[in-house]
């Protein structure tokens, strides 16, 4: 089958062919490490880790390259706030960012690269265009893109260069034309001379548009498969990155994939509105395996609602899969695909699962293939099936869950359950006790008894299935 991808410049979804046979180059915004990660910067690193899995699955070799924006405005105003030295300030929060990352089981990049370590790269993409006649220094430091140089100029999010307004943060007099945006940006006496570099043209800073096609072309050269980020950042900053870097002679990004927004309670999420959701905070208040699911249980193009709701169900649907993964595991007892350590990029994946995600990473219907496998392995369990069948069904779940990056017996997730540990293991003693009583009144025939348990256990959200070892138990979906 062949993979189809999603170009956010063309809007169209067509086959992808990669700039190199067997390898695709990948470039991801990262964070600017002005203060904590939140449930829109998790939305959008794990639907690209999805995106890396699935293209190492057909057997590319990926070099993903996500950035580190460690300087800029905000990281300078905020750790003056703080009375915080910048690159303390920035480097707390870039660890930060790495924690919540790894809890959510999203793979490390090839290269994660800082703004702060490409300034002589900067500078000569820089030269580069001054001299191809699309950038100028205004003679006291800074150095702007020429916006009405370059004819191409709006062409990514299909604007006319006439009806565009002013992208910049703050007045700048150096600009000769008001849509001009800031390659470099001249050192300023109030901000501190850590954060300013010695150039040709004065001593600054980077622009935020500027690091990200010089590191790309650095570590990617200067024509590369994909470039991805979420939604928000087309305008100004993939805009302006590509038109710097075509008028720089670069052939930069051969497509475009951006990740759809977060909304809390059908809100997009903002501190004004009250509903500025931290990773932390939902790492806290959820399992993280059911963090993960709920994010990418949408398409990634598409808007995902983050509520009670939503996590209750994803914290159930999880509790599910790995509880069936946890049984058939139990079954097959040393058997290889019950090992976490077990090689399931060699199990062949129902078709129907690929060809969702082929068809630019159809995780939702991919899913619908998931609960399906997922209920005939408890069927076959249910029924003492045959170990052979047990297995493959079980290699085909993991498997599966593997390119969601939730494998439930994996390393990451293998030690957690569909509740925060302490509360499920609190929880789950309670209810073995249930089902130990109701055990009891069945062997000694009280059927009015071990009824009520039943029913006591149900009318909590719990649901009982009596299988050939004993009773188990999940959580119920709630509508």
């Amino acid at each position: 089958m062949t993979l189809h991808l999603h170009d956010t410049a063309t809007r169209t979804t067509a086959p992808f062919v990669p700039v190199r046979e067997g390898a695709v180059s990948l470039y991801v915004c990262g964070p600017t490490t002005q203060g904590a990660p939140h449930l829109g910067h998790l939305r959008t690193f794990v639907a690209f880790d999805i995106l890396v899995r699935w293209l190492e699955r057909h057997g590319y070799e990926v070099v993903h390259i996500r950035n580190v924006t460690d300087i800029d405005d905000k990281i300078l105003v905020k750790s003056d706030e703080a009375n915080a030295e910048w690159w303390a300030w920035s480097l707390r929060f870039e660890r930060e960012f790495h924690d919540v990352l790894d809890r959510v089981g999203n793979r490390r990049p090839t290269y994660e690269p800082r703004a702060t370590g490409h300034v002589p790269e900067m500078i000569e993409l820089m030269e580069l265009l001054i001299e191809r006649g699309h950038a100028y220094a205004d003679g006291n430091g800074s150095v702007y893109f020429d916006v009405a140089s370059h004819p191409a100029y709006g062409s990514l999010t299909r604007q006319s260069i006439e009806d565009m307004q002013d992208a910049g943060e703050e007045s700048e007099p150096g600009k000769r034309d008001r849509r001009d945006f800031a390659l470099w940006k001249a050192a300023k006496p109030t901000e501190p001379a850590t954060a300013s570099w010695d150039t040709p043209f004065g001593r600054g800073r980077p622009g935020w548009h500027l690091e990200c096609s010089a590191m790309s072309r650095k570590y990617l050269g200067e024509t590369f498969d994909i470039h991805a980020g979420g939604l928000d950042l087309r305008f100004p900053h993939h805009e302006n990155e590509q038109a710097q870097s075509h008028a720089a002679g670069f052939g930069f990004a051969q497509r475009w994939m951006h990740s759809g927004v977060l909304t809390v309670d059908g809100l997009k999420m903002g501190k004004s509105l009250d509903n500025f959701v931290t990773a932390a905070r939902a790492l806290a208040e959820h399992p993280t395996a059911a963090v993960r699911l709920a994010l990418v249980s949408g398409h990634y193009r598409a808007t995902v609602e983050y509520n009670a709701t939503a996590m209750r169900e994803a914290e159930v649907v999880w509790e599910r899969f790995s509880t069936t993964a946890r049984r058939a595991a139990e079954v097959l007892g040393d058997a290889p695909l019950a090992a976490p350590d077990a090689e399931l990029s060699a199990i062949d994946l129902p078709e129907d699962f690929i060809a969702a995600m082929d068809d630019d990473l159809a995780v939702p219907e991919a899913l619908a293939v998931v609960h399906r496998e997922q209920s005939a392995l408890n069927s076959l369990l249910a029924a003492g099936g045959d170990a052979d069948r047990i297995a493959d069904g079980l290699g085909r779940l993991r498997a599966m869950l593997d390119v969601l990056g939730l494998d439930p017996l994996s390393p990451q997730w293998g030690s957690t359950s569909g509740a925060p540990g302490a509360e499920h293991a609190a929880l789950d003693a309670l209810i073995t006790s249930q089902l130990a009583a109701r055990a009891a009144a069945r062997a000694e025939k009280d059927w009015a008894r071990a009824d009520a348990l039943r029913d006591a256990l149900s009318a909590a959200g719990i649901r009982v299935e009596d299988a050939q070892d004993g009773a188990r138990w999940t959580l119920e979906t709630t509508h």
